[in-house]
């Protein structure tokens, strides 16, 4: 399997994948809701669509690798252990998808948050392709393997440098995404940002969980903007965490904001519970000071626009290591 027809395989998932009758990915979509109830119905559309539009359009899948002449056309025998997060709905795709493009065998663990849109995207590639199925393999632990790709919290980064160390390795760590407002944004995009907060619940790496305003900034209209995903009160998960933060803040006599579902707090840390946003105040002639190694992305005016961060491209990699560039040195 060239990577003429790799590339084939993974455009041919993408029509599959946005195919309104494919009834077997129905079927996935309503059982990953019951094992994971994190996993909205709209959240794996989103997450879904995001793939198939992104990630596996014929031009941007031709593009994206003719910017790697190393990449092995025919496939190779090295083995490439994934360590797969399952914060939010398929994030491990990326990453299989790089080492299948890549020629490499992908030995896949997959997060048990995740596992039935996983199998789901693997089977179909092998009912496309039935070579693929020579290219993946799924295992508990990933032993023999020549390099690694892994993703977790930092507890878990830490143990994955000191099994994955010795071998070539990507290995990720907890970061987060900011915003950098300054109280021009029009109501549009307040509106996008809310998405860049609220999309899966505000689980993922590139969503934003501080926003940096102005001093003497308006709340009003970003807490408006926030009033739309109000309605994620109404999981049992997401209203249990509501509950305890809001007690959390009420006991500390702390100052807060609240869009009916959303909490707001003053806190110099970029990390925020879920249902709460962290914000900080800067000065227009001092502009925030930002510790970058616990940053993914930052959005705002002359950064990235409002409402794009769950949209990555192919190119846009995690924690801005170049992945397949890594994958297609493996020799």
């Amino acid at each position: 399997m060239n990577l003429q027809a790799r590339i084939k395989g993974f455009v041919t998932l993408g029509q599959q994948l946005q195919d309104p009758n494919n009834t077997l990915l129905l079927e996935a979509k309503t059982e990953a809701n019951r094992q994971n109830a994190w996993f909205l119905p709209e959240f794996i559309d989103q997450a879904i669509e995001q793939i198939s539009q992104q990630f596996l359009k014929e031009e941007a899948l031709i593009e994206w690798t003719s910017n790697y002449p190393s990449i092995a056309d025919q496939p190779t025998s090295i083995k490439v252990g994934i360590v797969m997060a399952g914060n939010i709905p398929l994030v491990g795709f990326h990453d299989l998808l790089s080492t299948l493009i890549a020629g490499h065998i992908a030995v896949v663990k997959r997060s048990s948050k995740d596992q039935i849109l996983m199998d789901f995207i693997i089977a179909s590639l092998i009912e496309i392709n039935p070579e693929f199925a020579s290219q993946i393999r799924v295992q508990e632990q990933l032993k023999n393997c020549d390099a690694y790709i892994a993703t977790g919290g930092n507890n878990a980064g830490n143990s994955f440098e000191y099994y994955f160390g010795k071998f070539p390795n990507i290995i990720r760590k907890n970061k987060t995404s900011i915003a950098i407002l300054d109280g021009k944004e029009t109501t549009e995009e307040l509106a996008a940002l809310a998405d860049d907060c609220m999309l899966y619940f505000g689980m993922g790496c590139r969503n934003v969980t501080q926003v940096w305003v102005p001093e003497g900034y308006d709340f009003i209209p970003f807490l408006t903007a926030l009033k739309k995903y109000n309605y994620l009160l109404d999981q049992h998960k997401y209203k249990h965490n509501y509950d305890y933060q809001l007690a959390l803040l009420m006991m500390s006599k702390q100052l807060y904001m609240d869009s009916g579902g959303i909490l707001m707090s003053e806190n110099p840390s970029p990390f925020a519970a879920i249902s709460q946003i962290h914000y900080q105040q800067y000065k227009f002639d001092s502009p925030p000071n930002l510790n970058l190694e616990e940053i993914q992305s930052v959005v705002g005016k002359n950064q990235l626009p409002f409402g794009s961060l769950q949209k990555p491209v192919l190119a846009q990699y995690a924690d801005g290591v170049d992945s397949l560039s890594f994958l297609s040195g493996l020799k």
